[in-house]
């Protein structure tokens, strides 16, 4: 089921995310134990990050019981600060004292790509012990309609096995760390956060024209039995009807 939120500031959004998360992890705590969420990155999910951390929501929230992924990286060393996770740490998992043993990021310092890829699909498979099934993923959009690190005509576009690969993308000179749509569609819950006026034209492609996933990435998110919620400001949302 798709639901699609707009939000007249990111500050309103992050307020309706930021509740949203609560719920989900609350409801996951109650039935299984714990809440499972891959993290965003990229500059939009910074400031819901830190709401998390403030006070008004720091303790709505059993943190010792959230176990945090990364639907992607950059292959770059944890403390650059191109690293997603770098900047969940500073923003999320120091203000909150995460601890380590609930921080699953991807090993960037094996330098390897595919070898790094492995190594977390390995993690997934030892903490799942089945297909990874997350409570929620958070997702953003880039504008040429990418999310994660699933690039328009890239490899990992059509993967259908592994959970976590590496993928070359030419336009960018690098090979990116991401989780495949496998995953993500297997998630219970996957919610995107897209604000500003230079995703409209994509966002409205994605979500109102044709079915083009190749060329279009984010249209692929497609959940088997779970709930996809699109959360959008009105700057990106001006092109739909």
């Amino acid at each position: 089921m798709r639901t699609i939120k707009f939000f007249d500031s990111l500050e309103e959004l992050n307020t309706f995310a930021a509740g949203k998360i609560v719920e989900i992890a609350d409801a996951s705590i109650i039935s299984r134990g714990i809440f499972t969420i891959a993290l965003a990155g990229g500059s939009t999910p910074k400031s819901l990050y830190q709401l998390l951390a403030a006070d008004e929501y720091k303790n709505k929230v059993e943190w010792s019981k959230v176990f945090f992924f990364f639907g992607d990286e950059r292959n770059v060393l944890p403390d650059s600060d191109e690293s997603n996770f770098k900047m969940a740490k500073e923003n999320l998992f120091s203000p909150l004292s995460i601890a380590a043993s609930n921080i699953e990021r991807w090993e960037t310092e094996l330098e390897v790509p595919e070898k790094i890829a492995a190594g977390y699909a390995s993690k997934l498979e030892m903490f799942f012990r089945a297909a990874p099934r997350f409570d929620l993923i958070l997702l953003g959009m880039g504008d040429d309609g990418h999310t994660a690190s699933l690039f328009p005509f890239t490899e990992a576009l059509r993967e259908t096995e592994r959970n976590a690969v590496a993928n070359p993308v030419e336009k960018l000179k690098t090979t990116r760390l991401t989780l495949t749509f496998p995953v993500i569609n297997n998630a219970r819950n996957v919610v995107f956060l897209v604000k500003g006026a230079d995703k409209a034209e994509t966002l409205h492609t994605i979500l109102e024209a044709e079915f083009e996933p190749e060329k279009y990435p984010a249209q692929a998110v497609k959940p088997v039995s779970g709930e996809l919620l699109w959360l959008i400001d009105r700057e990106a949302a001006r092109f739909l009807t």
